[in-house]
């Protein structure tokens, strides 16, 4: 019995072996849109696994070309955090976009140097952080956003975090343009209370 079983069973694993495996088409997820808040949250919980007294000093959307910003959602987010202690810093993105330029998820950057006493790289504490860009958002419409989105429904809309220190608080900006250097109208919100600041154009 067994010399008729032992060829059945060579021929069986002959076959497994040199059969191909099925073919299957990549899996492409859908865009994710976060706003400011959830995708900061994403990125310091990374920055925490790199250095335990990471704090952010900078967070900022950008543009892709299946997100304009609008609703205060972006596909695409980078902040950096320093860590006084080692007076380094690093930047890390979160993407959702499938059009943009990085991998999807949480990725880091390169440490930087980093001096505390710098004014411009002011670290801030997250529970300074209860409004987020899409209350920002609703307030810059409010102040002279939603005429230029009438005039242009494919204006872009950039979100800049940091902290302001002549206001000494936690500020969006709420940027309508291409950039921070090439905008129609830009929007301060305090991000603590969501209370409108000021226009700048």
């Amino acid at each position: 019995m067994k010399t008729f079983l032992l060829p059945g069973v060579a021929l069986l694993l002959l076959a497994a072996c040199t059969s191909e495996p099925a073919k299957t088409a990549p899996v492409v997820k859908d865009p994710e849109y976060l706003g400011g808040r959830s995708a900061f949250q994403k990125m310091y919980v990374a920055s925490r696994g790199w250095n335990r007294d990471a704090q952010g000093f900078r967070l900022s959307s950008a543009l892709t070309k299946d997100s304009l910003g609008h609703d205060g959602k972006s596909g695409v987010w980078q902040a950096t955090f320093a860590s006084a202690a080692h007076n380094t810093a690093k930047p890390y993105t979160w993407c959702g976009s499938n059009q943009a330029d990085v991998d999807r998820g949480v990725t880091p950057g390169s440490e930087d140097s980093y001096s505390p006493t710098n004014t411009s790289t002011h670290v801030f504490d997250i529970a300074f952080l209860k409004s987020d860009s899409d209350e920002a958002y609703l307030t810059a419409l409010k102040h002279g956003g939603q005429k230029l989105l009438d005039q242009d429904p494919n204006q872009p809309v950039l979100y800049l975090l940091d902290w302001d220190g002549p206001d000494n608080s936690l500020v969006w900006h709420v940027v309508f343009g291409e950039s921070r250097n090439d905008f129609k109208l830009s929007v301060l919100v305090n991000a603590s209370n969501g209370e409108y600041i000021r226009a700048e154009k």
